[in-house]
């Protein structure tokens, strides 16, 4: 389960990259030589924008969820994958 959580992030971080990527900054971006000016044109550029922005933060949102059910489900082992159990003691005669 584990597994599916960490490859779950990994996409989620790849989606990210590409949304924030995509985002139209203040004087144009990626999103303008990717073919963002058709986009805006069938959204209209407020409409698009909004859209993106909502999606980065969604993702980013998921992103932190993931993170935190990866980290209580990787912690929830029982410690003794990490510190073997160490033997107890053996006393030694009084003589030696």
């Amino acid at each position: 389960m584990l597994t599916l959580v960490i490859i779950l992030i990994a996409i989620d971080c790849v989606l990210l990259m590409g949304v924030v990527l995509i985002q139209n900054p203040k004087g144009g971006g990626v999103d303008s030589t990717f073919g963002g000016a058709s986009a805006n044109q069938m959204f209209g550029a407020a409409r698009s924008a909004d859209f993106i922005e909502k999606l980065t933060w969604y993702l980013a949102a998921a992103l932190f969820i993931l993170c935190i059910i990866a980290a209580i489900m990787a912690g929830s082992g029982t410690g003794a994958e990490v510190a073997p159990a160490v033997p107890p003691a053996v006393p030694t005669p009084d003589g030696q």
